[in-house]
């Protein structure tokens, strides 16, 4: 009986093994290491996109803060925005004339 076991473990260990070292073969052949980069890859982007989002929410909650902030100040910088910023674009392209 106790052969019997070590005969059935030993040969446990052994199936395992070899599926272990298939495996680890079928990484590192052209395809194994393609798909490996392809996975990559699309991880990566997955973070590139998240991270975007992450700035795009934070930018409007930032900027929703800076108009309270000035409306509480006592004005509407909204309705002025556009004109102000032409005219500093202007008198900035007249200074870099001079």
């Amino acid at each position: 009986m106790r052969r019997l076991f070590w005969l059935a473990l030993g040969a446990t260990v052994g199936v395992l093994i070899v599926r272990k070292l298939t495996q680890t073969a079928e990484r590192l052949t052209p395809k194994g290491l393609a798909e490996s980069f392809t996975e990559s890859l699309s991880g990566l982007g997955e973070a590139i996109r998240d991270f975007g989002a992450d700035v795009r929410a934070g930018m409007s909650e930032r900027e929703a803060e800076l108009y309270a902030a000035l409306e509480t100040e006592g004005g509407d910088l909204r309705d002025h925005t556009s004109e102000s910023g032409k005219a500093d674009d202007s008198s900035a392209a007249q200074e870099g004339q001079r």
